[in-house]
Formats: C-alpha cells, sequence, structure tokens
C-alpha cells in the first residue's frame, strides 16, 4: 500500500506545483507569530523579490487590508490581523499588494495549522489574482452610476448621493442647493442635425457646465437634455443668481457640432435646502416647479422657487388647456406699437403684438402664453394666425407703413413657412415691402444653408428682414455678412439704465449702430421710456426709436384712428431720467420693530426700497425689518413718512430672483427658527443687532406705532 500512497503524494506534489507554475494561483505560510515561512516562486516573480524581501517578515506587511475601493488607511477595516489574532479560517478575503509603483489586487484564503498536539504552527493558505475583475467590477459599477454619454453622474447616483448629502447635513444644520437645468431648442437640433449631432452637442454642454462649476459640486445628467447640479453649503440667492446667469451665456454661445454651427439655450430652477424642502424629494419637486416657472416665463431664464409657484404652475397647466380654445374664439387680438425716426419723431411704422385677453382671468402676458403654445405645439398654428390677421389690418390702413411681426425659431423652420408667408400676402394684398420679420439668432441653431436658403426666398418675395434682441445672445458677425437683413433691433435691456453712471450700456450702442451703419442697416432702440435714455440713444446714433416714451401698444382701431387723422408725429411723454424699477404689488407683509410685529400692506417694491401702509406716526429714520415671507428679512428705513404710507430704503438692495420679480439674497433657516420658536429671535444676529445699535433716539420713547386698517383703501 505504500507505493501507492507514495504515488498519490508525488502526483499531489506535481498538480501544486503545476497550478503555481499555470500563474492560476500562488501559496503562502506562516509560522506561529504570523511570519511568512513560503510563498510560491511564482508570486515573488510577480512581485520582483527574493526569499531575503520576504521570507521571516509579517504576513500584514505583504497583505494589506483594504476596503472595497481599495483604501487601506481606515483603521476600522482591520479583518486580516483580526482572522490571524483570533486563528480564524480566512475565505475570499481581498488584500492589497503594493507592485513596482502598480497595486495587485488578491483574494486569499487561508487556514490555521496544529501538530499532533494541537500546539498553533501558523497559516497555510492559497491566494488568486483579482485585479483585472476588480477593474472589471469597477468598470460595471461606474457604468451603473455615471452616464455613459457624458461622463455625469446618472440619475441613480445624483439621487442617491442627495439623499445621503441632506441627511448628514440636516444633522449639522447646513445648507445644499439644487439647479436643474432643461435646454431650450435641443429638439431642434436633433431634428435638423441628426441625433448623434444632438449627442455630441450633450458632450459639449457637459463640459461647459464642468468649466463653470469646476469641483464646487456634483453635476448629473438625469436624461435626455436635463441637468442637475448640487451645490453643498451654499445659500446666498446673489451668488447662485450670478451663476445661473452664467451657464445662460455660456450654454448660449454657438457650438460647433460635426462640421455645422448650432445655438440653444438653457432654462434653470433653483432651490435650496433646508429652506425649500428638507428632504430629496421634496428640494427635487421644488426645484422642477422653479424650472417650470422659468420655461412657462419665455425660456433662457432662472428662477428660484417660492411657495407661490405651485399656484403659478397649476394656473400655467389651466391656460394651455384655455389657449387651445382661445384661438377659435377670437380671444386673440393684435395690437400695434409705433416706431418712429429719430430725427424727426415722425411714424416710421408699427411693431404687431400679440395679445390674449382671457375672458376670466384678463390679460395674460405674451412670455406666458407663447411659451405654452411652444409646449403644446400651437404656436405654428398661432404665428400662422397672427401673420395673416396682421397683413389685412395692415392692408386697410390710410397711409403705407411698414408693420414688422415676429416670428418664432421653431414657425420659422417649419416646413412651408415661405409659402405661408406669400399666401397671407395675397390673401391680403398687402405689398411685401411693407411686411418685416423680426427674427432673432436662435433661427441658426441648426442647418445654416437651410436657414440661408429660407432667407433667400423671402427675400425674393420683398419682404424686409430685421434681426430682432440683437446682442443679447452670441451674434456672429456671420450673420450679418450672409443674411440679407434690412434692420437690427437693440434689446431694451441695453437701453434701459444705459445713463447710470457706470454703465457700460451706451458703449454697447453706439457698437451696434456703428456696424449697423457699415452694413447700411437700420437700427430700432427698443424700451425707450425716458427722455434722458431717448437723449443718448439718439445721441449714439440710432436711427429709430421704440418704446413707452412715444406710445404703448395700442389697438388696430386706435391705429386706424390716428392714421385717418393724419397724426404721425409723435411727442416724447415719460419721466426725465431712468429710475431703478419699482414694481406695484398689492399683499400683506409684517413689520419688526424692537419687540413688537405689525401688520402692514405692500404697494410697490424695487431693488432699494418700498413704499407700505398700514402704519401712523412713524417717525423719519426709524428702523424696521420687513418680513416678506418665505423667512425673507430685509432691513428698512423710514425715508418718508406721510399719514399711513411709508417710503423705505434697504440697508441691503434686493436681487433679482430671475423674473421682474425681487427677493433677499439671504433667508431665516427654518432650523434657526425651530431652535428660537418665534420670529422675532430667528432674526439674523447681525441684523437684529444692527437695530439695537443704529436705532434712532426718537423712536427709543415710542415703544408702538399706530396700526391702520387699510383693508379698504
Amino acid at each position: 500500500m505504500r507505493p501507492i500512497a507514495a504515488d498519490d503524494h508525488a502526483r499531489r506534489i506535481e498538480l501544486l506545483d503545476s497550478f503555481e507554475t499555470s500563474g492560476l494561483g500562488w501559496f503562502w505560510a506562516t509560522d506561529h507569530q504570523g511570519r511568512i515561512i513560503y510563498l510560491s516562486e511564482n508570486a515573488k516573480t510577480r512581485l520582483g523579490l527574493e526569499d531575503d524581501d520576504i521570507i521571516g517578515k509579517p504576513l500584514t506587511e505583504l497583505f494589506l487590508s483594504c476596503d472595497g475601493s481599495g483604501q487601506t488607511d481606515d483603521i476600522e477595516k482591520r479583518p486580516l490581523a483580526y482572522y490571524l489574532g483570533a486563528r480564524n479560517s480566512i475565505s475570499k478575503l481581498q488584500v492589497k499588494l503594493p507592485v513596482r509603483g502598480e497595486d495587485l489586487y488578491v483574494e486569499i484564503a487561508g487556514k490555521p495549522h496544529f501538530d499532533k498536539r494541537n500546539r498553533f504552527n501558523g497559516y497555510r493558505g492559497s491566494a488568486k489574482d483579482v485585479t483585472q475583475m476588480r477593474e472589471t467590477q469597477r468598470d460595471a459599477e461606474r457604468l451603473s452610476q455615471y452616464d455613459s454619454l457624458t461622463g455625469l453622474a446618472n440619475r441613480h447616483r445624483m439621487q442617491t448621493q442627495l439623499d445621503a448629502k441632506l441627511k448628514h447635513f440636516r444633522k449639522d444644520k447646513r445648507v445644499c442647493a439644487l439647479m436643474m437645468l432643461d435646454l431650450d431648442r435641443f429638439k431642434q437640433v436633433n431634428d435638423t442635425l441628426g441625433h448623434p449631432a444632438g449627442d455630441e452637442l450633450l458632450k459639449q454642454v457637459a463640459a461647459r457646465l464642468g468649466q463653470i462649476f469646476g469641483h464646487r459640486g456634483e453635476i448629473g445628467r438625469l436624461g435626455g437634455d436635463e441637468f442637475l447640479i448640487m451645490l453643498p453649503d451654499v445659500d446666498d440667492r446673489g451668488e447662485l443668481g450670478d451663476l445661473a446667469a452664467r451657464v445662460i451665456q455660456m450654454i448660449a454661445q454657438p457650438y460647433s457640432v460635426n462640421g455645422s454651427r448650432a445655438i440653444i439655450g438653457v432654462s434653470l430652477g433653483v432651490a435650496i435646502a433646508p429652506y425649500d424642502g428638507l428632504d430629496a424629494e421634496e428640494l427635487v419637486k421644488a426645484a422642477d416647479l422653479a424650472l417650470y416657472a422659468a420655461k412657462g416665463g419665455g425660456r433662457g431664464q432662472y428662477r428660484f422657487y417660492s411657495s407661490d409657484l405651485k399656484e403659478g404652475a397649476k394656473l400655467r397647466r389651466l391656460l394651455e388647456e384655455d389657449l387651445r380654445d382661445a384661438l377659435h374664439k377670437d380671444e386673440l387680438v393684435m395690437h400695434y406699437q409705433p416706431i418712429v425716426k429719430a430725427n424727426d419723431y415722425k411714424l416710421s411704422g408699427f411693431e404687431a403684438l400679440i395679445r390674449w385677453e382671457h375672458p376670466e382671468r384678463g390679460f395674460v402676458s405674451p412670455e406666458i402664453f407663447i411659451a405654452c403654445a411652444e409646449d403644446i405645439g400651437m404656436i405654428a398654428e398661432i404665428g400662422e394666425w397672427a401673420l395673416r390677421k396682421v397683413c389685412e389690418q395692415a392692408a386697410e390702413w390710410p397711409v403705407e407703413l411698414r408693420v414688422a411681426v415676429n416670428v418664432s425659431p421653431t414657425q420659422f423652420v417649419t416646413d412651408g413657412f415661405v409659402e405661408m408667408v406669400q399666401r397671407a400676402l395675397q390673401g391680403s394684398g398687402l405689398a411685401p415691402d411693407r411686411l418685416e420679420l423680426e427674427i432673432t439668432e436662435s433661427v441658426f441653431a441648426g442647418d445654416d444653408e437651410h436657414t440661408l436658403s429660407i432667407f433667400k426666398e423671402l427675400k425674393e418675395l420683398g419682404v424686409r428682414l430685421a434681426l430682432d434682441d440683437f446682442g443679447t445672445g452670441y451674434s456672429s458677425m456671420s450673420y450679418l455678412r450672409n443674411a440679407p437683413f434690412d434692420k437690427i433691433k437693440i434689446d431694451q435691456s441695453f437701453v434701459r439704465g444705459s445713463t447710470e453712471e457706470g454703465n457700460n450700456n451706451s458703449a454697447i450702442i453706439s457698437a451696434i449702430v456703428s456696424l449697423a451703419k457699415a452694413l447700411k442697416m437700420e437700427t430700432v432702440a427698443e424700451g425707450t421710456e425716458t427722455k434722458d435714455e431717448l437723449e443718448l440713444v439718439i445721441k449714439r446714433g440710432a436711427s429709430h426709436i421704440q418704446g413707452y416714451i412715444f406710445s404703448r401698444p395700442i389697438t388696430n382701431e386706435e391705429a386706424l384712428d390716428r392714421l385717418e387723422k393724419g397724426e404721425l408725429e409723435y411727442e416724447p411723454r415719460g419721466p426725465e431720467k431712468y429710475r431703478a424699477e419699482r414694481k406695484t404689488v398689492l399683499r400683506k407683509i409684517g413689520v419688526i420693530h424692537d419687540d413688537h410685529r405689525y401688520k402692514a400692506v405692500l404697494r410697490n417694491i424695487s431693488k432699494s426700497g418700498a413704499r407700505i401702509e398700514g402704519l401712523a406716526n412713524v417717525p423719519v429714520g426709524t428702523e424696521f425689518v420687513l418680513d416678506l415671507g418665505d423667512g425673507q428679512l430685509a432691513v428698512a428705513t423710514v425715508r418718508n413718512s406721510r399719514k399711513h404710507a411709508l417710503g423705505l430704503e434697504f440697508e441691503t438692495p434686493l436681487i433679482s430672483d430671475g423674473a421682474d420679480g425681487l427677493c433677499t439674497r439671504h433667508r431665516v433657516s427654518p432650523y434657526a427658527i425651530e431652535a428660537a420658536g418665534r420670529p422675532l429671535a430667528a432674526l439674523p444676529r447681525d441684523a437684529y443687532g444692527m437695530l439695537q445699535d443704529r436705532r434712532a433716539p426718537t423712536t427709543a420713547s415710542i415703544p408702538r406705532f399706530t396700526e391702520v386698517d387699510t383693508s379698504k383703501s
């Protein structure tokens, strides 16, 4: 029997030698003190070690315990030392071996070895290389967490990260901002240039977002053309507004996609924890509502979440339903705003502006319902109706004036657009050179050759072309070189505030006018409202003026009446000087003074101040804190006081909410309100301290003011 046992032993040795030399695995052994007494030759060769380098060294110096990511510096993760110390069996334990500047990962197994007297002699074990397997697993894990197209975090990872962050931040009373982005006109690029071009465009958008935010937060792609940006420890809405404006500006720059040029835009919604939501679900819903409001406001804008957006979203959905019937119920009408010559204030023509007088809700802003029309696919139908109606009405005017009609980018690229213009002209009998089509630069978002061919066909019809909102995006000089425009319209954002000291708008106006003159084009300064603005744009060389300084948009009947009377010259009427825009409002707010809280009515508000009603006998110089709602507190000083009306100046100017509204940079944290238990104690320490330190002596003897009932005012 012994020869047979010897043969078995020899075979086992042969098999083990074959296993070692095959590279499928290694063997190792330690003495009772955990020191290495044996390591397979192929392992030593792979590690570049000799017996002198390793025999007698502790096993834990060769095999380094690590976590799933390969980290070895976590003192709580010492499984190998634990197994060895407890003399437990080891099974499928992954460890790391530093090898010639790289990391090698192996999976080890081992059992404690005892002699005939049950004395511990050390471990006998095996190991196999799992480095490639780990890399494959890591790649698979990355694919499960990151978007394969852009390399950004995917929806699952963003949700997981946001959940974890907000739970941790609630514990530490920290803040976190969330930006939700949706690309504008991306579908147009996909439709005109193809899906591969759309994919390339998404990659470039991701790269631009990375340039803006760097390592400040995590950027994710939720799918399609939606992105999410998480910004820990940011709650300054002034800073967030600046970031949002920069994103809008950067994303709007032209893209080179597979040899073609594309232009898109972006809309953003911003929500901040804990003010707008404490958990991930609440915060995402808030950011989504803010994004919905931004898109509803005309796109290419940002919005901060506020509690009244829920009602706004509900109203917009109702408007979308009503808009489907508005066209057929004759609720849409055309109004006309005069455009006058700068040299003599004589009427040059009109711009046609669509209006919706809702039977129940009254006037609906075009910014709202035009965006609705684009979302529900009605913009082409409404645009065709408007063009036909304008041509019919202008043909009846007793004076042959030009009329300008806005054309949406979606309508412009619709098949048969040129034929539609031709039908409108032929059906009305309007001379083609009296029709002026106002087009924004976004029509160049897709196929430039197709766009230029449409321009050529329109010019062959004899109509005029105007480039609208010039300078607000990234207008290329090639547009003006290749497209046959007759007019450039200077956007009102450059006219408004152009007379303020330190404002660069006047220089921009001069540059646009000089460019237009060199190209033999007319210029129209839009949105001119004050006499100092009128003087400036004329001085800068604008050939035509449009704005409230001469007239608001009027009905067709009013236009007909004026033309029939021969009233073709306008007189400028308006304020002498520009001042920060003051918005008329009517809502209840709180007024905090010392340890008292009063009710008041906010009548109007601007960045620098406000007018309130509801308190009487308030001396000039009194300092208040206005509670504007949603945790917004603004320190203000009474600058004029007449009966129960007070004019206030803010200590810190308000900022834009991305629309036509205003908001404070900071808000009172729900954490502070919860801890304080009452509104006054929740005031920011610096604001409350300022009231105490700067309070005018005349107010010290006035514990309370007289509250006035303004409900009938």
